[in-house]
């Protein structure tokens, strides 16, 4: 009878409406008081002051990074038309031994490049993951605010009403009290 739960939490979310307390003349909104909330993950963090400055630097990291890679295509495409060139001139194993060592650093700064992709990528994950930790209070002061024993993921839940999504809210909380989060520091330039 797994049927049983779901109809019990779509019973409560029904009803909470009148759970809903009223704020006293002039003192704000009516905050409803839910057991069970919800938030759009992504939505939170993405509209969130610390979500947009970790969303530019990411942008501007990865700009970056094409820009250099750019640059030494252009080095390397310069170095291979010039080595072809010079083919004729040389003695075959001459010319193989160059060849070779041509690959090899065309394939050493393949895997610096690689390394640095994935090194900006990380760090917007451990900034995400930053964010998080940091919201915690923040969206524990909003359960408790609210009545509340749970936030789900609204994507996991079958069918809410739209009174208990907390994201706005959780947004706006947590602008006011983290704001962008810590400066990461620019990463070092490096040229290959």
């Amino acid at each position: 009878m797994r049927l049983a739960p779901v109809l019990a939490v779509l019973a409560l979310l029904l009803v909470s409406p009148a759970l809903a307390q009223q704020a006293p003349e002039g003192r704000g909104p009516v905050v409803l008081v839910s057991p069970v909330l919800t938030v759009e993950q992504e939505r939170l963090f993405g509209e969130s002051a610390w979500g947009k400055r970790v969303s530019a630097e990411f942008r501007a990291s990865l700009a970056a990074l094409e820009a250099e890679n750019q640059r030494i295509a252009e080095g390397l495409t310069a170095e291979e038309k010039a080595l072809t060139e010079r083919r004729t001139s040389m003695k075959p194993e001459d010319f193989r031994v160059e060849a070779d060592a041509f690959d090899a650093r065309v394939t050493g700064i393949r895997r610096a490049q690689d390394a640095k992709s994935r090194d900006i990528s990380r760090a917007a994950e451990a900034e995400r993951a930053a964010f998080y930790e940091a919201a915690l209070p923040v969206m524990g002061a909003v359960m408790a605010q609210r009545g509340a024993v749970a936030i789900l993921e609204r994507k996991a839940v079958f069918l809410a009403a739209e009174a208990i999504d907390v994201t706005d809210d959780l947004v706006a909380r947590i602008d006011a009290t983290l704001g962008a989060g810590p400066e990461a520091a620019p990463p070092a330039a490096t040229e290959d």
